[in-house]
Order: C-alpha cells, then structure tokens, then sequence
C-alpha cells in the first residue's frame, strides 16, 4: 500500500460525509411530515409511502451496488452514487407535488445511497490497515450515529426557520465537495469481470424486497392484498436461493454465495441490526406523527423533542467501541436490548392529552442509548474472522439487512399507527358527540388525520373537536406501537444468545498477553535509548 495515501485521512473524511448525508436522509425529514403535507398538498398516508420508500429503494439495490464494486471499481461505483444522489437532492429540493418528491428522493437519492454505501466500507477497508482501518471504521460508524443524532434537529431548524428544501440543498454541497476532493479517493481495480455479473438474482432479490414492504404498506387499506403480496414475496425468495445455488453449483459467481450463511454471527448479526433498525426508525416515526399531528408541533419543537433518542444512539455510537474492550459484544448487545425494552415499556404510558418532554425524554434517551449499543457492534461481531474475500459480500448484506428493516420499520410502525388511529376515532366521536350523524364525523376525523390539522375546510365537526379527538386516538395508537415494539425488541434479547463470542474474547486475551510481554521489553529498550543518548 502507498504508505502516503495510508497516512492521509482525506479519503476517510469523504466516504464519511457520504455516510453522513446518507444517514441523515433517513431521519431529518421525520420532524417537517406536516409541513411537507402544507406545501406539497399531499397526505400522511403519501408521505409514510415516501419516507418507507427512500430507505427501501436502498435495501432492494444493495447486494447489486456490493457485486458492482467489484465488476466497476469501488471509486467509480461510489462516485456514480454521489451523481446520481447529487441529481436526486436537487429534485427533491426543487419539489412542487408529492410525485416530485418521490422521485427525487425516493427513487434517485435511494439508488445513489444503494451505490455508495457499501462502497464506503470498501474504500475504507482497501485504503487503511490495522489498526488505522480499525480506527476508520469506527470514525465512519460515529458519523453515521452523529448524522441520526442531529437529523430530527438538523430537519426541525431548516424547516422552522428555512425550508425542508434546504436540507436537500445542504446535502448536493456535500456532493459538491465529494466531487472536488475526489482524487484522493484511492483507485481500485475491479476484482471481477462483467460477465460475473448474476442479473437474474438481482431481479430476485428486488422484487422480494420490494413486494415485502408493499405488502407491509398495504395493511392499513387492503389485508387481502397485503397476505397475496407477502406470499409472492416468499415465493421470490425460495426461487432467489435456489438459482444462487444453482449457479454455485455450476461454476458461475452468484450475487450472494449462499455458503456465506454458515456463519452463526452473520446471520445473527443481520437479524439483530433488521429488528434493531425497525424499532428506531419506527418509534421516531411514530412520535413524530404524534408530536405534529396530537400536539401541533412545529418541526424545530418535534426536533427538540426527539433529542433524548438520536442523543442516545450517538453516545453510544461513541462509547460501544471501548466498552468492547471490556465487556463481550454479547453482553453489551444484551444490555442494550433490555435498556431499549424498558424505554418502550415506559413510553408506552407517557402519551395522553398533556405531554411534555420531561414525560417522553427518559423513555426515548433508555430506547436511543440501548439501541445505538445494538447497532454500533452490530457489524463489527458479524464480520469478524471473514477472509477478505467474503467481508464485500458480508458488508452489502448487513447493511441491506439495517435499512431494509429503517424501510420495514416505518412502513410497519407506521401502518400500527394509522391503523390504530383510524380504528379509535369511532369511540373518540362517540365521546364527544353521541347523538349525532357518526359516519360524518368519523370522515370529518380521518381527513383531519391524514392532513394532520393542516385542514381548511369548513365541516360538520368543530376544528377543536376534531384536535382532542385525535389527540384521543393518536395516543391510544401510540400505545399500540410501544406494545409492538417491546415485543420486538425481546425477540432481539432472544436472539443475542446466538452470538458467538468465543473469537473475539480470544483476540482480546492475546492481544493483552502480547502488551504485558512486550511491556518490560519496551521499557528496557527505552531505558538504552536514554543512556545512548547521554
């Protein structure tokens, strides 16, 4: 390796700016869903479509951006991403319908991210060494953590203050600057020719992922089409996995080498980073529905707010790498798992007509902080003890895994929300006005909820009728999700028991061994250094 470029950080600080825009792109529009409903006259329901979308464009692209970086080049697939995201945001912050929005965020910004990120581990792992490529991992990983910690903050002051647009316009200057300074960025050569390429599983593996969220989505409208939709979406998988193997089989390189599979921590590691990825980007869905749509937030105010969850996760994006060199990855995922289920069981009761933020901060801080443990050592026990051949792969299907289960999260958590909000205004209604035409009313709630109060016109139920009742039925949903959340985090715990720690407590013991055997020797040579030099 060129013992210049290792000594550079540039090209760190680049493929971690990607990952920092990519990272915030998930999170910072959660806090501007009225606004967004306000100036593009579209709908909640519209907006739950777009956000699950944006992360699920990503997880269905992926495992082909990981093949691709080895038939193109890492450096070219990346800044093919950085293009095609770049072109994206300008779109998205140009936006005047949802159709605008979905396409340039959704669809373009999602294929850019799918192109980068796996990319950004890669250029990581080719470029550093040792102990530096340990560093740099964990230098990219913080970043990620602190692009999810300011996100709802970042997306609350510019669209308070600014305009959404401008967070769009925030992340094409990052492109810009990627761009610029991308000749640091280290060449390599691609390891595989094009004929490698498997476009039939990568046809597969879309329309699964694809066909599993649609399915998620369609719940709240149509459960029949919903189960048809997951059925076919298990078909696709079946036919997926055995084409790989056949293709293995004969001689030909697959998209995914099925073999891969055989190892317990990949396979928990992925489990437990989907469902940890769901109950984060999920709950901070949630609650910022509730916030806006119940307490007529603005977006700052749900920002500030939502700071006790991102602020967890970055503390323990920062702190999970240390107290790995203490304590097993095991416990401290196990820890991090009971930490987060305590945070849901206390949310669960802190939603009603009067909140404040000393109700929910303890609550979202326990949920933030034990899942940011989950997720930051997530990939560093799955990929350990992989030869160099096997962690690209690795790579692209743990991060597949972490945004398919951010794109599962909000269309799932989301669909729990609406559909527990639309379930309750019957009884809200009833509450407030018994006597009189209900279906009316009921019709009159659901707009109000769709539109999160962002209504003008006149109706048979009063604007603060309508306030209270869905302060009512948007808390007992919250109630729901916290429910559902619990139980999905104790399937994590459950999960953790999978891990096998038995490699990495061994490197730790020899790696303490080998700094007290060398300890004496270091000081004796420094001992005769001092002397040579009186």
């Amino acid at each position: 390796m060129n013992a210049n470029k290792q000594e550079s950080w540039l090209p760190l600080v680049l493929v971690a700016f990607a990952s920092f825009i990519i990272t915030l792109d998930a999170t910072f529009m959660n806090v501007s869903i009225s606004q967004l409903i306000l100036d593009l006259n579209t709908s909640l329901s519209t907006i739950h479509l777009i956000i699950s979308f944006y992360t699920l464009t990503t997880a269905s692209l992926m495992l082909i951006a990981s093949k691709l970086q080895d038939i193109i080049g890492k450096k070219k697939i990346f800044m093919l991403g950085a293009l095609i995201y770049g072109i994206g945001a300008i779109i998205a912050a140009l936006s005047q319908n949802s159709a605008m929005l979905f396409i340039g965020w959704s669809l373009l910004e999602g294929i850019g991210g799918a192109l980068m990120t796996p990319a950004i581990i890669s250029i990581i792992i080719g470029t550093y060494d040792k102990n530096r490529r340990t560093f740099a991992l964990a230098f990219a990983s913080a970043i990620g953590g602190i692009a999810a910690a300011i996100g709802p903050m970042f997306g609350g002051f510019v669209t308070t203050f600014l305009s959404w647009r401008f967070g769009f316009a925030f992340e094409l200057a990052v492109i810009i600057i990627i761009f610029a300074f991308s000749k640091n960025i280290k060449n390599f050569k691609p390891q595989s020719g094009k004929t490698n390429f498997d476009i039939i599983g990568g046809i597969f593996s879309i329309f699964t992922l694809v066909l599993l969220v649609l399915g998620v989505l369609e719940l709240k409208k149509n459960v029949l089409l919903s189960i048809v939709l997951f059925i076919i979406s298990i078909i696709m998988l079946r036919l997926f996995i055995s084409y790989e193997m056949k293709l293995k089989a004969s001689g030909a390189i697959p998209l995914v080498d099925m073999g891969i599979f055989k190892n317990n921590n990949l396979l928990a590691g992925m489990a437990i980073r989907f469902i940890a990825m769901i109950a984060m980007m999920g709950c901070l869905f949630a609650v910022s529905v509730f916030l806006q749509g119940a307490l007529k937030f603005n977006a700052f105010d749900t920002g500030i707010n939502l700071i006790p969850a991102t602020g967890g996760v970055l503390i323990s994006a920062l702190l999970a790498e240390r107290l790995s060199r203490i304590y097993s990855h095991k416990i401290l995922m196990s820890v991090g798992f009971v930490l987060a289920i305590i945070g849901a069981i206390i949310l669960r009761f802190q939603f009603g007509l009067h909140v404040s933020f000393l109700d929910i901060a303890p609550g979202l801080f326990l949920l933030g902080i034990g899942l940011g443990l989950v997720i930051a050592l997530g990939i560093d026990i799955s990929i350990k003890g992989m030869d160099e051949e096997s962690q690209s792969t690795a790579s692209g299907l743990l991060t597949t895994s972490q945004t398919l289960g951010s794109s599962i999260g909000t269309a799932v958590i989301g669909c729990i929300l609406i559909i527990g909000a639309t379930a309750g205004i019957a009884d809200a209604v009833d509450i407030y006005v018994p006597d009189a035409n209900q279906t009316q009313f009921e019709v009159g709630t659901g707009n109000y909820l769709e539109k999160l109060g962002n209504l003008n016109e006149s109706s048979i139920l009063s604007q603060d009728v309508k306030a209270k009742i869905a302060n009512i039925v948007l808390a007992d949903a919250m109630k729901m999700v916290m429910d559902f959340t619990a139980i999905l985090l104790l399937i994590g715990l459950i999960l953790t028991h999978a891990i096998d720690n038995r490699r990495v407590i061994g490197r730790r013991i020899r790696r303490l061994r080998t700094e007290r055997l060398n300890g004496p020797k270091v000081r004796l040579d420094r001992q005769k250094l001092s002397k040579d030099r009186k």
